[in-house]
């Protein structure tokens, strides 16, 4: 059991997290091109899909010779590296 004793002085990780996220997201900065504008209509595009038109989007995304999985964060330079020599 924690007691509110325990946390006095000592910000909880899931607290640091969310501070460092909140300071993140106040660089307002956008990529090349876009603006409030175009960010607010993607935006509203997705808000607006039913779940089936967002299944249809995803399975339009991948081509039939792909395939979409999870790969475990410490694994993602070797997978890319390994596909780099496979296309190489």
């Amino acid at each position: 059991m924690i007691t509110a004793y325990d946390l006095t002085g000592k910000p909880l990780a899931a607290c640091k997290k969310r501070m460092s996220e909140e300071a993140a997201m106040k660089n307002n900065q956008l990529p090349e091109g876009w603006d409030e504008s175009r960010v607010k209509r993607v935006i509203a595009h997705y808000d607006e899909q039913s779940p089936e038109e967002a299944l249809a989007e995803d399975e339009a995304g991948v081509a039939p010779a792909e395939t979409v999985m999870s790969v475990p964060h410490d694994l993602v330079s070797r997978v890319r590296e390994m596909i780099a020599k496979h296309h190489g």
